[in-house]
Order: structure tokens, then sequence, then C-alpha cells
């Protein structure tokens, strides 16, 4: 077994999965493991803080299973986002469960007069996708708690610190995302008090030891953080392509000098080192659990929902996942969810077709919003599936690029905690091929204004 190895943790929104990576980048050993999600109501995504920790520990023990205790030298965490977690003060126990970057039970309404400041400030459009006013629900029920986002759940629970790695921090919508220092002003609006946030800190360095708590994990240092689009575009590397990691939702993310044009795109840290890296950055709800919920509905696994798809036609079938409002570029937390476009003979193939097709076209939207773009550089789970990747450079018209290995999020954690630049990557490469684009994405926006409510933004319309 080498030495100075890396442990790289990916905790994801439905699984955890770890990769043990040698000093030249090759993963000596791997790890997953489950995190339930529930969804007590319509617009509740919940999940639990003591489950996600057992699925870190659970994916680190079966990637240190029989090496050495010493050839372990450092490790990095890449971590879902916007979630919310509570917790005691004085016991450290959770006292509420975790709401998913998903939920949408935290009403912006209020703030609606604000929503040009905190977008200033902030770089993110008013929504409850981010983590403020999920965090200002859960204090109303439990004042005087701590509270974070899964990394810092995930720092204090395994070396007692409180505190937030930058790139987190800046999807809070609490932050500065200029200065990278949390905002008094943002912070009086959602009456949220500071003293209840964690400490900030950068991408990289010395963030604590996991202590007892981490098991297998104790005396080993954390050196890197990074929100899971963040840490996949890092692994990325430079480029002028624009990312997009697809899972549950996806993330198209590409760095920038400044402030993006227009409002159908949000600006976030990257990461900071420690002056903030930003990027430009455009989220998508559902696209990997559209697949998975229309599976559910079939009765049947989301393999076999890619493999209806892949011999079908939707034949006119337009599925637009809006199941808790759409986000990039719409930004309508009211939006529906619709299927249109059926006739008689629709059937199972039809509905498959559309809902892959509907992963391909909200990207399409995201990235048009964003300008011109010479490739997509694809990673995540559902970029997996080539037929997919065919659609999306065909609606694009321009190629996609798809890494061969699905573990991005995580490697980028692992050259980080490396204090190394990402090595070069090998990648599948997709050609647009002949068709009618402009005809294509015309149907698709139609089908995107039945979903949205009448004052909703409609880019390209």
């Amino acid at each position: 077994m080498a030495e100075n190895l890396i442990l790289a943790i990916d905790q994801g929104t439905s699984a955890t999965k770890g990769l043990l990576v040698d000093a030249g980048g090759a993963v000596v050993a791997s790890g997953s493991a489950p995190v339930p999600i529930r969804y007590p109501r319509p617009g509740w995504v919940e999940q639990d803080a003591v489950e996600i920790l057992d699925s870190v520990l659970a994916a680190a023990g079966q990637c240190l299973a029989g090496v050495p205790r010493g050839a372990v030298t450092a490790v990095g965490l890449s971590t879902q986002r916007e979630s919310a977690v509570v917790w005691d003060k004085r016991t450290g126990k959770p006292v509420g469960p975790v709401l998913g970057w998903q939920d949408q039970r935290a009403t912006c309404a209020d703030l609606r007069p604000h929503a040009d400041e905190i977008r200033r400030i902030s770089g993110l459009p008013l929504d409850p996708m981010f983590s403020a006013a999920k965090l200002r629900w859960l204090l109303e029920r439990t004042p005087d708690a701590a509270v974070g986002t899964v990394d810092s759940w995930l720092l204090y629970a395994l070396t007692g610190n409180h505190q937030i790695e930058v790139g987190n921090a800046s999807r809070t919508q609490l932050l500065d995302v200029r200065t990278g220092s949390w905002s008094g002003e943002l912070l009086e609006l959602f009456g949220i008090p500071e003293s209840a946030l964690p400490a900030l800190t950068p991408s990289a360095g010395a963030l604590g030891v996991i202590g007892a708590a981490g098991g297998v994990l104790a005396g080993l240092p954390i050196t890197a953080v990074l929100g899971d689009s963040h840490a996949a575009l890092y692994a990325h590397g430079p480029g002028d392509g624009v990312k997009v990691t697809y899972g549950t939702g996806s993330s198209a993310m590409r760095l920038v000098q400044g402030t993006p044009a227009g409002d159908a795109v949000c600006l976030t840290v990257a990461w900071g080192d420690p002056p903030p890296r930003l990027a430009a950055e455009g989220n998508i709800r559902s696209t990997g659990a559209t697949v998975a919920w229309l599976a559910d509905l079939l009765g049947i696994t989301p393999e076999a929902v890619a493999a209806l798809a892949a011999g079908a036609s939707s034949d006119g079938v337009h599925l637009v996942p809006a199941f808790g409002g759409l986000a990039a570029p719409w930004w309508d937390d009211s939006a529906v969810a619709v299927i249109s476009g059926l006739t008689l003979g629709s059937r199972a193939p039809q509905l498959a077709r559309a809902a892959v097709e509907s992963i391909a076209h909200q990207v399409a939207d995201v990235v048009d919003a964003m300008g011109p773009a010479g490739c997509l550089l694809a990673d995540g789970g559902a970029s997996g599936n080539d037929d997919l990747m065919r659609i999306q450079a065909d609606l694009l018209g321009v190629p996609v690029k798809r890494a061969r290995t699905t573990n991005l999020s995580a490697l980028g954690a692992a050259f980080l905690a490396a204090g190394r630049p990402p090595p070069p990557i090998a990648y599948d490469e997709f050609q647009p091929g002949p068709g009618d684009r402009a005809a294509a994405r015309a149907a698709w926006r139609d089908a995107v204004a039945r979903a949205c409510t009448p004052s909703a933004p409609h880019p390209g319309s």
C-alpha cells in the first residue's frame, strides 16, 4: 500500500462516497453509503444529520479497511450545499431535521421588497432553495441553537469546530460574495444572529483534526472543504467550457472575473484561497431526481427508464419537472410540474424520453443564459448516459466532453487537500448532430411557459 494517501469524502444528497487517492491521483480504494431522504409533506424534503454523519463514517471505513494507520495524511471533503442543519450548542446533538436544498417550506415572501439588495450583496436571487430562509425557519423553532450547512455540521461533528467553508457559505445567501464575509445587512434582513452561524474558513488549510467521534478517522487532519459542484469545477481545471454536474439536481458553473451579465444565473464563490474566486452558476432543482420519480411511478428502475428512453421518441411529449418550482434561469418558485403533448398513443417510452430530454433542455436553458461557451464539461452519475450526452450536444450545438470518471467532486477535494493542482483528466467527446435545434428549443420553452406563473421571467422568449 502506497503512503501519502488522501481520503476524499463526497457527501451528496442521496449517498456519501469515499475515495482513497495516491500522490498521482489514482484511486486505490473506494466506499459508499446511502443517505435516506424523506418527504413528510408536499414541498418538504428532509434528511437526518446523524444519518449523514454515519454515512460519512461508513464510506470512510470501507476506504480505510486494511490500510496502515500512517499511510493516510489528510482528508478532503466535498458536500451538498444549501441544506440547513441545526444542533444544540451545549450537547452538540441535532435538534431538528436537515432541511434539504430542495425543501420549499421556508417562504421568502416578506423579503420581496428587498430582493434587489439581497441579490446585489449575495449574488443570489431571493429563493427558498438557498440556506438563509431555511436557517431562519429552523431558528424560529429552536432559538439559541447552532446552525450551518452540511459541511459545517460535518466539521463540527468531526473536529468540534463550528466553521463553514467560504464557498459553501456563499450559498447561504448571508455572505457578501465579493468580500467573503458575513453581511450584517443580510443577517438583519433574515433575522439571523451571527452568533448562531459558523466561523468562515478558507477552502484549504488546517481546518481541524478529527477527534474520537470520527472513529477510524480520528487523528487525521482535514485540509480541504468544497461544495460538491465547486470540487468538480476544480477537478476539471481551467478552460473555456461550462462545467455541468449531473446529479439529483444539476449545477452549471464557470469561473468569471466579474459579475455575470443579467439575472438568470448566480454569482457564487467557487473557492477561497483566501481571496474569493468567483464563478457564475445556474442551479437546476430536478434532473436525476426526475428520472428517479418516473421510475418509481412506473415501478421500474432508473436504469430501465434510461433504456426505454434510448430507443424512443418523445413524440412531442414534454415533462417540465417543476416539482418544487423552477430555479435558473426562471427563478419561479411557484411554477408547477407539467406533462404536455400527451396523446392516446403516449406510453411509458415517450414519458421516459421526455424525462431524459428535460435534463438536457434545462441544462441548455442555463448554458444559453450564461453566454457563448466553447464546450460543455460533463461529470456526475447521469453523465454516464451516452444518449443524454448526445441529446445535450444536439440541443446546445457545441461539443460535450464527459469526464471518464464519475467521481470528480471527490477527486477535486482530494487534489485541493493535497495542495496540488488537478492533473489533466480524460474525456469522451460527443459532437452535435444534425437536426432543428431551434424548433426543439422553442417547443420546450412553450412547455415551460405552461409551468411558470405569468409574471415569471422567460429567457429566450
